[in-house]
């Protein structure tokens, strides 16, 4: 076997494990978690700079990410330079941090609670808007939601990168979709210094985004593609909200932001979307491990 075959190999057995690993333990523990030191680097900069005006925050929110996106380039080379056994390890190790296929399930599932304020504390831990006034269905809508946003953010596109460009693409890509998470809000304290790791996770998100509807297609395909065309709100995180409304059959809305017609969810209906997001994963380990065989 020559050794770009012996290449495709060995990336599909660090896939194949990183994904195994990920479905059998879930999360890591916090402490070595590259996700956490992605996070803790940012926070590191968000708490220290002291904001000042337009320009500057914007120029100090570029050198912070650039800071975070230079710490995730050397861990992808850190491999290179160990023994072979080693960096196989740690290669699995640093691919199965960029994506989180057990602990997106477990997360969304404990937001499936009878008592409505438990239900608004779990729920607020895997959305970013203010959950205390939302009502049963929007608590419900707002974590398949989350669920569907993050079938894009924390499974798809982590694997899309990998595949094109390697450890490198998923961790630059986890650094990136991180930053956005903390920093990538229109409030005044993030408008500027946060503007420069949004408009990054935009463009990294286009067209992981839209493989993702597709991936939803075959679960319901005339609907899902007539609720992709309705999906005009964002630039990316819509449009697999849209596509987990059209398979569910429920209205999804962000009040003021976007709403995609249905009858109101509920409790059960999370489970089954839980259930559509472990289809569509598959989906896309089969597609992504038969793009490494084929294409090398």
């Amino acid at each position: 076997m020559n050794s770009q075959g012996e290449l495709v190999i060995v990336n599909l057995i660090i896939f194949g494990i990183s994904i195994a690993f990920d479905i059998l333990i879930g999360e890591y523990p916090n402490k070595i978690h590259p996700t956490v030191w992605f996070g803790k680097i940012i926070g590191f900069f968000d708490n220290i700079y002291k904001r000042k005006n337009n320009k500057i925050d914007f120029v100090a929110g570029v050198f912070s990410a650039l800071v975070v996106i230079l710490f995730a380039l050397i861990l992808s080379f850190i491999p290179k330079y160990l023994p072979y056994y080693l960096s196989l390890i740690l290669q699995i190790y640093f691919l199965k941090s960029t994506f989180s296929i057990r602990s997106l399930g477990e997360h969304i599932k404990n937001t499936i609670k009878e008592d409505i304020e438990e239900q608004r504390t779990y729920v607020q831990r895997v959305v970013s808007r203010d959950v205390k006034n939302l009502d049963r269905v929007h608590l419900n809508s707002a974590a398949i939601e989350s669920l569907a946003e993050n079938i894009n953010d924390a499974i798809v596109a982590p694997i899309f990168y990998f595949l094109i460009f390697g450890l490198l693409g998923a961790l630059i890509y986890r650094a990136i979709n991180t930053m956005d998470a903390m920093v990538g809000y229109k409030k005044p304290r993030y408008l500027y210094f946060g503007k420069f790791a949004a408009r990054c996770d935009d463009v990294l998100n286009f067209i992981p985004s839209r493989i993702t509807v597709l991936l939803f297609i075959p679960l319901n395909p005339k609907k899902v593609i007539n609720y992709w065309r309705m999906a005009r709100y964002k630039i990316n995180g819509d449009k697999p909200i849209a596509a987990m409304s059209a398979v569910l059959g429920v209205m999804l809305e962000k009040k003021g932001v976007y709403k995609f017609k249905g009858r109101n969810p509920n409790l059960h209906d999370i489970e089954k979307a839980i259930k559509i997001s472990y289809i569509v994963t598959a989906e896309w380990v089969i597609i992504a491990s038969l793009v490494m065989w084929v294409i090398g």
